[in-house]
């Protein structure tokens, strides 16, 4: 059974940033904490899909040679995430705002960081679902 919590927190940590920078929008601090958040609920997400994988696949090291794309698609196949396309789209943001700062960027992550917060807690509960028991 897969431990949760830890994505859970993360996911916790990120809505409040979120709710925190949208009534304050002129707080760049705050936005900024909001896409480091962003960065790492990002990472936790895609790995604890990863992980359920691994449990549910009858050969679970086949899941380590997966690209991300392909873990994408799995995770669709297997109704854990709707839609394969928002993934590839959070993990270019979060490469964009890893390599350079840059002011326009920033908006466009922390846009990506406010629908992470959707996105990633359906991805949560469909794994919560999996694993109850």
């Amino acid at each position: 059974m897969l431990d949760l919590s830890p994505f859970m927190k993360a996911l916790e940590s990120l809505d409040r940033a979120v709710i925190r920078a949208q009534a304050n929008p002129q707080d760049e601090e705050l936005r900024d904490a909001t896409i480091q958040r962003f960065e790492y609920c990002f990472e936790l997400s895609w790995k604890m899909l990863k992980r359920q994988l691994e449990s549910d696949l009858p050969n679970p090291a086949s899941v380590d040679g997966m690209s991300f794309k392909e873990l994408m698609r799995e995770g669709f196949e297997r109704g854990y995430i709707n839609d394969p396309e928002e993934w590839f789209v959070f993990r270019e943001h979060r490469n964009t705002v890893a390599q350079v700062y840059d002011e326009t960027k920033a908006k466009i992550v922390f846009a990506s960081a406010v629908k992470l917060n959707v996105v990633a807690r359906s991805l949560l509960e469909s794994l919560k679902l999996k694993n109850k028991g």
